[in-house]
């Protein structure tokens, strides 16, 4: 006799032969005939359904604090965004102050004492916050970093800045204000 290659079923225990299943269901096993230990289905189902569920709560718990996660960075955003300019109010603080007290002072000259002392402390505060000035007399035109408001005939190379009408500044390097720059023109042959 040939054996027929059936296809196992993913069910049942390994080995066994599906053509017998029936006659085990319909005759009640007894530990005395040495029936294998292995869970029904029923008790295979059950376990499933367990597992199903720890993942799902599992799941559940991990969407919950993924989602307290964003939360609490959104609000930490939104205190960065609020309060980011506190430290440099704090800086600016000191030139207020300075200005108002050469403003009180009936004496002309302590009135450019006051204007010198308050540019002194705008300098601090602006060296602390990293704003850094531009005045690129000199240079070559940069287009990020200087605004051409003329062009004039002068010695320089042509696009070289020539005069600066008003500072530029950078923080971190980034443009905070192009300079406002007149630059050379090209000479004519």
């Amino acid at each position: 006799m040939q054996e027929q290659n059936t296809p196992q079923d993913p069910l049942l225990p390994e080995g066994s032969n599906p053509e017998n299943t029936q006659e085990a269901e319909a005759a009640p096993a007894t530990p005395a005939e040495g029936v294998d230990s292995t869970p029904s289905l029923e008790e295979l189902l059950r376990q499933a359904e367990l597992r199903a569920e720890e993942h799902h709560d599992a799941w559940l718990r991990a969407k919950a604090e993924s989602e307290n996660i964003r939360r609490r960075a959104q609000e930490d955003i939104g205190k960065a965004h609020k309060f980011a300019v506190e430290k440099f109010a704090g800086d600016l603080l000191a030139v207020k102050d300075t200005l108002e007290m050469a403003l009180a002072d009936p004496n002309p000259d302590s009135l450019r004492t006051g204007v010198e002392m308050t540019l002194k402390n705008l300098v601090a505060a602006f060296d602390k916050a990293a704003v850094v000035e531009i005045n690129p007399v000199g240079e070559k035109f940069d287009p990020h970093r200087h605004q051409a408001m003329a062009m004039i005939d002068a010695e320089q190379p042509a696009n070289t800045v020539v005069q600066v009408f008003q500072k530029g500044y950078l923080i971190a390097d980034r443009t905070l204000r192009p300079a406002m720059v007149a630059v050379a023109k090209a000479k004519e042959s």
